[in-house]
């Protein structure tokens, strides 16, 4: 095989030796975990808000933008639970680009996942440390899940992962929720097949050894649009849509059936601005019918501190260097809006 072994990395457990977490941070997620987990079993109101860059390029500004949902989160908290999107990995459709802080601590050089492996925890870690708040990345890698898996309140599966049997075998051995996205075809049956692969107990194997894994009663779906074969968008966040995946979970045996709204990617064909226009029509479908409500429980919205995306080199503090993101400003009156807007 053409594989190069290059250097031999550490293991989840090394990383979390090398970079503890604090006891204090521990207890931290741990009431966090509880507050989110209530809202998928429908044991609490609240509504979940994951927020945050497309990529996590640069600490300083993703801690500078975090720290902003602080006080945001403060006002609305009887109604919201903010979760910062930290996402530390990231799928490319061709695999060229940035893939990340995982592989590129530093956009702008060679890959070194070392360091990189370093960079995503202390990111996370700091995240935390420094605004209370657990955050969500992304499983791109499931053998790599375990290196933030103390840290994450949540864990998305992206559309190019999710009818990959590894992720969701893995997913089912995750102890915070789950989203599974529909794939890119928009096929919603895919995606709910791997909902139950997730909520299912399974035995494989993983990192050289046999596990066996208890099920995660906790995963359930993301819906992001879907793509045709044309390559056009189509948009699966309408009423008509949720009424449709609220009937498909209804013929389906599967514990506390619930739904994210990613108002970013297919849905708004990465017109980044027009997540403010889907995530007010999905709550208006909430309002609208009860078994919307019950269904729906949080949005997905792509933001930074700046509006829009950049090249990597063009050093805007604050800007993408991925997918184009919703700025600072629209970004906080929206989650007002939000609460306001919640039943």
């Amino acid at each position: 095989m053409g594989l190069e072994f290059m250097n031999k990395l550490p293991t989840p457990a090394e990383i979390r030796e090398q970079f503890p977490l604090p006891a204090q941070l521990a207890d931290v997620k741990t009431k966090r975990d509880e507050e989110i987990k209530k809202v998928l079993t429908g044991e609490s109101d609240k509504f979940l808000v994951i927020i945050g860059p497309c990529s996590a390029d640069n600490e300083d500004a993703v801690c500078d933008y975090t720290s902003r949902l602080v006080p945001v989160q403060e006002k609305v908290k009887d109604k919201i639970i903010i979760i910062p999107r930290v996402y530390t990995n990231k799928p490319r459709t061709t695999g060229e680009g940035y893939k990340g802080l995982l592989h590129q601590p530093d956009p702008e050089k060679k890959p070194d996942m070392y360091e990189g492996l370093i960079a995503i925890r202390r990111m996370h870690m700091r995240v935390v440390q420094e605004t209370g708040l657990t955050t969500a990345d992304e499983m791109l890698y499931p053998e790599n899940v375990r290196y933030l898996s103390d840290l994450m309140s949540y864990i998305a599966v992206g559309a190019r992962s999710v009818e990959n049997q590894q992720h969701r075998l893995v997913a089912s051995g995750c102890d915070v929720p789950i989203g599974m996205k529909n794939p890119t075809s928009g096929d919603l049956s895919v995606m709910l097949n791997s909902v139950v692969a997730a909520q299912g107990s399974h035995e494989f194997i993983f990192r050289g050894w046999e596990v066996h894994t208890p099920g995660n009663p906790l995963a359930h779906t993301i819906l992001r649009g879907a793509v045709n074969k044309h390559g056009q968008c189509i948009p699966n966040y309408h009423f008509e849509d949720l009424i449709l995946l609220h009937e498909l979970y209804g013929k389906r045996n599967l514990q506390n059936p619930a739904c994210i709204v990613d108002a970013n990617h297919s849905n708004s064909n990465k017109m980044y601005h027009e997540q403010i226009r889907i995530t007010k029509e999905v709550l208006h479908s909430r309002r609208h019918a009860k078994e919307v409500s019950d269904m729906v429980k949080g949005i997905m919205i792509e933001s930074y501190i700046e509006p829009g995306c950049q090249k990597v080199g063009e050093h805007c503090y604050g800007k993408s260097i991925t997918d184009p993101c919703l700025g600072w400003e629209d970004s906080e009156r929206l989650i007002y809006e939000i609460a306001e807007g919640l039943n």
